[in-house]
């Protein structure tokens, strides 16, 4: 149980434990209805890639063999709706997400798409989900997993409902290992991405926490750790554009 006065991190704010929740979710109401634009313009298209490498770690069975997978925090469908393209006529995906905002673009652009009949849309919590155990063949969860208050909790929610043999990946933004890169990119992140915010949604504040928020997330190897505490075997670790993202990646054995 929460203590009254524990704090975590909201961006470079510390914040009652408590409240962060209602904070990202505010964040991500105001972003919703432009947030694939934003993520095309502040990486220059390169989360489509990033994206494409994770559907590809994925490689969903592509004949009738059913196929489950629970993407969380996906509420615009990305990554789910990339999943079912590339799978047979056996998937299907729930997509859960916290924040109704968020689902109600992903559900409009599910029928638009022509995949609502494969792809499902639920509200719901990362630290506490509403699926039994041992329900998905897979979990992935892709710039989701830094918005979580408790990222203990929503591992062990991953591990619960994953069965025997499912995968766990989780495509997050990481820690910039190429020399020269990083002051490039921090100049990118503070100075370009909350004016580009301001211009495209009206909402310079939630993109200066986003950007915060990635240098709060805990380097590869720590997370990996968080991981195998959570119950994960065979936890690995892929770096892509100079340590910008990594794809993680762990099995329920």
């Amino acid at each position: 149980m929460d203590r009254p006065d524990q704090t975590t991190h909201f961006g470079f704010r510390d914040v009652p434990l408590r409240d962060k929740q209602t904070l990202v979710n505010d964040v991500f109401h105001s972003v919703a209805q432009r947030y694939d634009l934003m993520n095309d313009l502040m990486s220059a298209g390169l989360h489509r890639i990033w994206k494409g490498l994770m559907i590809n770690a994925l490689n969903p069975p592509r004949g009738d063999t059913p196929f489950a997978l629970l993407d969380v925090a996906g509420g615009t469908g990305d990554i789910a709706f990339r999943a079912a393209r590339a799978a047979g006529a056996g998937f299907r995906a729930t997509v859960c997400d916290i924040n109704s905002d968020m689902l109600q673009v992903g559900r409009a652009r599910a029928a638009k798409r022509h995949l609502d009949d494969r792809v499902a849309f639920v509200e719901g919590n990362a630290e506490a989900l509403a699926f039994p155990d041992r329900s998905f063949d897979a979990y992935t969860i892709a710039f989701g997993i830094r918005n979580v208050p408790r990222i203990d909790l929503a591992l062990a929610e991953a591990y619960r409902v994953l069965k025997p043999g499912g995968r766990f990946l989780c495509l997050e933004f990481s820690t910039v290992d190429m020399p020269g890169l990083e002051r490039i990119y921090d100049l990118f992140s503070f100075k370009v991405i909350p004016p580009l915010g301001r211009a495209v949604t009206g909402d310079a504040e939630s993109y200066q926490y986003l950007v915060e928020s990635i240098r709060k997330f805990p380097k590869p190897n720590a997370f990996a750790e968080m991981m195998r505490t959570a119950g994960f075997s065979r936890t690995s670790w892929q770096s892509f554009s100079g340590g910008i993202v990594a794809l993680h990646s762990g099995w329920r054995l």
